[in-house]
C-alpha cells in the first residue's frame, strides 16, 4: 500500500446508514491500480440447503495476502450465490487495507441496513431495509434462542478450514462458551464464528 496511485476512494463513496461505504467494485479498481498483477481467487466451499459459503483469497505478488469469507441464502438476496462471492472478495480486500475505513460491516453480521459488502441497489431494497430496522428488537430478543442450522453449518465449514474437526470445535466451544457447538445459542454461535474467522484471517495474513 506504500506505492503511489492516482485512485481516490473518496470520489466513489456511498452513504449507508449515515456512514461512508466503498463498494467492492471500487475496491477492486483500487487494487488493480496499485497492483495490476494481484491474484483474486474464489472458491464455493459449501452449498447445502440453499446456503452458499464462499472463500476468497487476494494475493499481492511479493506482498501480503488475505482470505475473506462470505455466506448468504435466498432469504437475504435472490442472487445469493453471487452475493456470497462478492462479500468474500470485499472482506479479503478490506483485510489488505483496500476500503477498510469505508467498510462499516466488516465484522461478521450486517447492521440493520442489511449491507453485505457487495454492490446492491439501495433504492429498490428500501422497503426491506426499513422493515429490518423495525424488527431489530425482535432479532435482539431471538439471540438467546438456539443456534440456527445455518450458523452450525458455517461453523463446521470454517472450522474445517482452520484444521478443526467436530471434536476440536466442541472442545473450543466448551472452553470459550461452556457448551459444545450443538448447544450454543445464537449470540454465542455468532461470536464463535467471528472468533474462527479472526483466527483464520490472522493465519492467512501471517503466511
Amino acid at each position: 500500500m506504500s506505492e503511489q496511485t492516482s485512485f481516490d476512494p473518496g470520489r466513489h463513496l456511498t452513504k449507508v446508514s449515515g456512514s461512508d461505504y466503498l463498494e467492492v467494485k471500487w475496491r477492486l479498481v483500487w487494487l488493480r491500480s496499485v497492483h495490476p498483477d494481484a491474484v483474486v481467487e474464489t472458491d464455493l466451499v459449501n452449498h447445502v440447503d440453499q446456503l452458499a459459503v464462499f472463500r476468497a483469497r487476494v494475493s499481492i505478488p511479493g506482498g501480503g495476502s488475505a482470505t475473506g469469507w462470505g455466506t448468504e441464502g435466498p432469504d437475504d438476496f435472490r442472487d445469493y450465490i453471487e452475493k456470497a462471492e462478492t462479500k468474500a472478495i470485499g472482506r479479503a480486500l478490506a483485510a489488505l487495507g483496500f476500503g477498510t475505513q469505508f467498510c462499516p460491516d466488516f465484522d461478521f453480521g450486517a447492521a440493520a441496513g442489511r449491507v453485505v459488502d457487495s454492490p446492491i441497489d439501495f433504492a429498490s431494497t428500501r422497503g426491506r431495509r426499513v422493515a429490518a430496522a423495525g424488527e431489530s428488537e425482535r432479532r435482539i430478543a431471538s439471540m438467546n434462542q438456539p443456534a440456527t442450522p445455518r450458523q452450525l453449518k458455517f461453523i463446521q465449514a470454517i472450522g474445517r478450514e482452520a484444521g478443526l474437526d467436530d471434536q476440536g470445535l466442541d472442545q473450543e466451544a466448551e472452553r470459550t462458551y461452556g457448551s459444545p457447538v450443538a448447544n450454543l445459542g445464537r449470540r454465542d454461535a455468532s461470536a464463535f464464528i467471528e472468533l474462527l474467522q479472526a483466527r483464520r484471517g490472522t493465519s492467512d495474513l501471517a503466511s
